[in-house]
Formats: C-alpha cells, structure tokens, sequence
C-alpha cells in the first residue's frame, strides 16, 4: 500500500507538471521585448496572484540565480512503478504474470522478458526517433504506434492478459522517463553549460527536447488506462487485447490533441471526441464480446477451465462447499448477488478449477485478513475459515 501511495502521489505530480508545461506552451504569446521566434509570454491567475511568465525557446541572455529543475517526478514515479513490478509481478508470478493456458514459463524467465522488454523497448525507440524518421512528427507518430502495438502482441505471446497490458503500460512508461533522464535534462545541462561558458547553445537541443516531451504528453492518457486494466479483467482476459490498446492509444492521443490545439487559440477540434468515444465503443464491443467471461454471459462459449486443472491440484470437496457457498454468489459468470452484474477483478469461483487456481487469493483474504467475503455479509464461520486454512497449508 505504501509504495502505491508513492506510486500514485509521484504520479500525480509528474503528470500535472507534464500538462501543465504543455499547456504554458500553447499559451505563450509573443511579446515586443523577445525577438520572433525566440520566445514568448503567458499571464496566468492562481491563488489570489498574478503570474508573469516567460519562455526563451532556446535560453536567456544571462543565467539566473536560481533555477528550477524538473525531473524527479519523473524519476520517483518509474522507481516506484517498477518497485511494484517487481513486488507484485515478479514476486507472485504464479498469480499475476504466468499463465499456463498461454505459455509454460518459469519466474525467472518471466522477469528476465518483462525488464528485458522495458530495456529493448527504449532503445528501439530512442534509436526510432535519432534515425531519418525523427524529422517526421507524423510518419514517427505512425511508426510508434505500430510498435506499442507490436508490444502489446508480444506480450501476450508470453504473459497473461492481465501482465501483458501492465508491461505494455511500463514499457511506454519507460520511455517517458528515459525521455527525461537521458535526453531532457542532458540536453538542458548542455544548455546551461554553453550559457555560462558564453557559447551560443544548439538549438537543435531544445527541438529534441520538446519532440520527446510531446509523446509523454501523448502517451499519458494510454498508459493511466494500462496501469489501471489490471484491476478489469474485461479489459485484458481476451486474445484481442492487443487491439483494445490500439484503439486506447488514438483515443488517448486524440484527447490530448484536442487540448493541445484548443490551448494554442486554433480552434476546438470537436470531431477529435468523436473518434475518441468511437474507438472506446468499439473496445468495449471487444472486451465484452470476446473475452471468457463475457462470452460466457452472452451465452457465446463454455467456460471450461482444461489448463488451469493441469497447473492446480484440486482442493478437497469439504472446501469446493464453503467457497462456493459462501462466494460463488459474487465470485461467478452469472452473479445472482443484488448490485454485483461481473464477478468482482474476473475472478470466478465456482467449479473446483477456478477455486484451485485462486488459492493464494483465497489464503489472503478469507483466512489471513479475512476482507472476503465483505463484512462476511454470506456468514462464513469460523470453522469454514479453519477448512480453508487447512487445506491451504496443505497445498503449499
């Protein structure tokens, strides 16, 4: 819970900062005292004050004396992130990350293809926008989207929805921060350095810095949606996921994209929410229509669990009867709990396979912590809970 609150706070101060940058840049306008081209001005009220801010694209005449830095919430939300990774992922990779239905993998594989994914992915990326395609904002656009799409797809060769789409989200997180850590700030440090050294500084550096900032600022609204899929299992428990982080992907960018012209003063590219919810429909058409559990709602598929009862042994008949009658109510394909329409986070507990496969969820929260079943509304006993107990300590 810590490190979420970390994750979340640090967050929450990256992305403002981040949108707040790219809406202070589309609303600077020129001012006589700055040369056209060179800069601009913005007024702004906060707080009870007046705010006079001015941007030199590529520096000012003479060095300030104090200077503000902003990288660390960049940095603390990837440190914080990939601490969670780490901790939930790669620590219980049995429940989260390894799916025997997709691939037979051991832990150590899954981490050494989650972090080596996160790595591979900056790289082609950096290399993308260095090469001859980096002169084109709109033919690198396209590129990059094909490539998170290809990731998305690799991923799901390998992992289970539900940690396909989190390392889809974390490689694109990856290169939002690598975006700052090795190309952002660099390039600002080269900035000051040719300032006070009285070198006139490149400008190209400054062109390079804002290319990298606009996809962070492009890619923020996708990977919030990726972050979060982890907790809708509708969102990931389908083959087609890979498209659902497709159409994400526009309809994330096209509401950036709004935004972004509306603050400029161009005008307010309506059609832009069109597409948006267009693309959201349409995925959640797929999520509901293809997945497991919402075929099975539709009536479209059977829900035979042939993997997991492979991969799980088969908890005794004396703890199939307390979990299914006292959470198959919720915990099923048709909840007949009032208010409850989809089995809570996808997870079903209504034949012995699906009941095998969540043991460990199981062991947490209905012996451990004891948060299931919520406020124990079905009245589990104490001595239901000692049978789950009993045979949880015999599976491990």
């Amino acid at each position: 819970m810590l490190l979420r609150w970390v994750h979340l706070i640090t967050g929450i101060a990256w992305i403002g900062a981040s949108f707040y940058f790219m809406h202070l840049d589309a609303s600077l306008r020129p001012v006589p005292a700055m040369p056209k081209g060179k800069g601009g001005e913005a007024w702004e009220v906060h707080g009870g004050g007046f705010y006079q801010v001015q941007k030199f694209t590529v520096a000012p005449a003479q060095m300030p004396d104090h200077l503000i830095w902003h990288k660390w919430q960049a940095y603390s939300t990837w440190l914080s992130g990939f601490a969670l990774l780490v901790w939930i992922y790669y620590g219980s990779p049995d429940l989260y990350l390894i799916d025997p239905a997709v691939r037979e993998i051991g832990p150590l594989a899954a981490a050494a293809i989650g972090i080596g994914g996160l790595a591979l992915g900056w790289v082609f990326y950096d290399l993308l926008c260095k090469s001859p395609l980096g002169r084109s904002d709109l033919r690198l656009g396209i590129v990059l989207f094909v490539f998170v799409v290809a990731v998305a797809f690799a991923f799901q060769q390998v992992f289970s929805g539900r940690g396909a789409l989190l390392h889809t989200g974390a490689v694109m997180a990856t290169i939002m921060t690598a975006n700052v850590f090795l190309n952002i700030i660099p390039g600002q440090r080269k900035v000051v350095a040719d300032l006070i050294g009285g070198r006139t500084p490149d400008p190209a550096i400054g062109k390079a810095a804002k290319q990298r900032s606009t996809h962070n600022n492009y890619l923020t609204l996708p990977v919030l949606f990726l972050m979060l899929s982890n907790h809708y299992p509708h969102t990931w428990s389908t083959r087609w996921a890979w498209v659902i982080v497709a159409l994400v992907l526009v309809a994330g960018a096209l509401v950036r994209h709004f935004y972004n012209v509306r603050h400029t003063g161009r005008g307010n590219p309506w059609w832009t929410w069109a597409v948006a919810a267009a693309c959201m429909i349409a995925a959640i058409g797929i999520s509901y229509t293809s997945s497991p559990l919402g075929r099975e709602r539709l009536g479209l598929a059977p829900s035979e669990d042939v993997a997991v009862a492979s991969a799980h042994p088969l908890p005794p008949a004396e703890a199939v009867d307390v979990v299914i009658g006292r959470c198959s109510m919720c915990h099923a394909a048709e909840p007949v709990w009032a208010g409850i329409a989809i089995a809570p986070k996808g997870v079903l507990l209504d034949t012995p396979e699906r009941i095998a496969r969540q043991a460990e969820a199981i062991r947490y929260h209905a012996v451990l912590t004891r948060s299931m079943p919520p406020n124990n509304i079905t009245g589990i006993e104490p001595e239901e809970r000692r049978v789950l107990a009993e045979w949880l300590s015999r599976a491990r």
